[in-house]
């Protein structure tokens, strides 16, 4: 396996654009979620992070300090690397990075089809499953 490098990264920066690229490739072309509500305000303060093997951009998430938790979010991969431990290395690389934040209490919505990936780090579902632009997922936390 190539070795998967996991940078936080400025807003705007060229590797952060690249991140957002992803997200419009995956989310908005693959998944068909609405453009207007991928990209929203809070990735003008999120602290953005993105995945590099061989030189590319292959992954991204965001992370926000909510009043009571850390929020992970808008976690995507790029089609050819899934399965190769990309979200795992990211997750883990947010997570250690602010978890001396909101007391280590990690918040997230998964869709259903990711919650086994997310349960490796402490992560538990709970509620009910609903619906996020048109696909199921479930409130997730580790606390």
């Amino acid at each position: 396996m190539t070795s998967i490098t996991v940078l936080s990264v400025p807003v705007f920066s060229t590797l952060c654009n690249e991140g957002f690229r992803l997200r419009r490739e995956v989310f908005i072309v693959e998944q068909d979620v609405p453009a207007d509500m991928e990209f929203d305000e809070d990735d003008l303060t999120a602290f953005h992070f993105v995945a590099i093997v061989s030189g590319e951009v292959c992954g991204t998430l965001r992370v926000i300090h909510a009043e009571d938790c850390v929020k992970i979010g808008r976690v995507v991969v790029s089609l050819p690397w899934r399965g190769n431990g990309v979200a795992s290395a990211m997750i883990r690389q947010a997570m250690d990075a602010h978890k001396d934040v909101r007391e280590n209490r990690f918040y997230l919505t998964a869709q259903s089809d990711k919650t086994a990936m997310y349960e490796r780090f402490g992560f538990k579902a709970y509620g009910d499953e609903f619906f996020e632009v048109g696909i199921p997922h479930y409130a997730m936390r580790n606390y």
